[in-house]
């Protein structure tokens, strides 16, 4: 046979082999971003206590990183100081999908022994991270103890600067959540303790100084979070039997909706349970809900009271839906999420 012939052929099989190559490739790529979030979409590897989370986008590092309440569900503890004495958590993801847990945030407040750190809010301002974070001065076993909110800074995300502690309503406040109505103005929503666990809110012109506004919602619950999606302005409140969720045009009238979301099992690991404190990110037209569920307080089968199996907590996601004015969301349907980065708000 010619040598032209014969390198001819070479040249052919190469090509096609490297043709079905780039096409396994190209297929195995689509698949990965078309597969759906894992049942539980994280799971703490340190207490495996997860719970709380807040989602930011890290411009610096190109990932998406996920701050929660680290609880200490693995320690032996019947009462509630694994729930106190807690750090914040962060773990870290390129898509919102798979996630990897990343370290402790290096919060610069602690100046009682035992201190204890839940719930933060951040948001960003100016190329600065603001996080608002709820303080209990130390690890109780019982829940009658002072709780506030302080305001932290930091260039990095990891770093944080303490700045003040907010003057609100009364030292029994936790888990805020922050706005920005306009270039002037942020509002900010948090549970009031004494107020039979209704939710209060406060405004700020500079993020720094805080005035305590009263009463928003009168009903009972905590973890508000508040986002704007369809055209209109969301809040949605854990109220330990599934999520109540309100509306509002102007941020300032709410209208509760008929339905609870979260509220009912699902059947996907470890998602048996309600649905706990979450966070909203608006990605797109897409809107995800990340909450923490306790897969061992199933009322199918409930675990031991005080076991680990009772205490420990997991990240779970599910995408939002809405129709004919009702929000809603399937906890059994595949969520297939693949966030895009976000641009620095100002």
């Amino acid at each position: 046979m010619n040598y032209r012939v014969i390198e001819m052929i070479q040249w052919m099989k190469r090509t096609v082999t490297l043709s079905v190559l780039l096409l396994v490739t190209g297929a195995n790529v689509a698949g990965q971003k078309n597969q759906a979030a894992p049942k539980p979409v994280y799971d703490d590897p340190v207490y495996h206590g997860a719970a709380d989370p807040v989602i930011v986008y890290n411009k610096k590092k190109q990932r998406w990183w996920m701050f929660y309440t680290n609880r200490r569900a693995s320690i032996a503890d019947t009462t509630v100081q694994w729930v106190h004495g807690t750090r914040i958590g962060i773990a870290q993801s390129k898509d919102g999908k798979t996630w990897q847990y990343l370290d402790t945030a290096n919060i610069n407040y602690r100046p009682d022994p035992g201190y204890t750190h839940w719930a933060p809010d951040i948001i960003e301002h100016n190329g600065s991270w603001h996080m608002y974070l709820t303080y209990v001065p130390g690890t109780f076993s019982g829940w009658s103890h002072p709780r506030i909110i302080v305001h932290l800074t930091s260039a990095d995300l990891m770093n944080w600067k303490y700045q003040s502690v907010l003057k609100l309503v009364n030292e029994k406040v936790i888990d805020a959540s922050v706005y920005k109505v306009n270039d002037s103005l942020w509002r900010m929503w948090y549970n009031n303790e004494k107020d039979g666990k209704s939710i209060y809110y406060a405004e700020s012109k500079d993020l720094y100084n805080w005035q305590d506004r009263g009463k928003a919602i009168a009903a009972r619950g905590e973890g508000p979070k508040v986002f704007y999606w369809e055209s209109r302005f969301f809040m949605i409140i854990d109220a330990w039997k599934g999520m109540e969720v309100f509306s509002s045009p102007d941020l300032l009238n709410w209208t509760k909706q008929a339905s609870r979301i979260l509220e009912h099992p699902g059947k996907g690991k470890d998602d048996q349970a309600i649905g706990g404190h979450c966070d909203v990110v608006v990605n797109g037209d897409k809107a995800y809900v990340y909450y923490f569920t306790h897969p061992g307080r199933r009322k199918d089968q409930p675990s031991v009271k005080g076991s680990f199996e009772d205490k420990r907590s997991v990240i779970q996601v599910a995408e939002l839906k809405y129709r004919n004015g009702e929000v809603s969301c399937d906890r059994d349907e595949p969520v297939i999420v693949q966030l895009k980065p976000l641009k620095t708000k100002k």
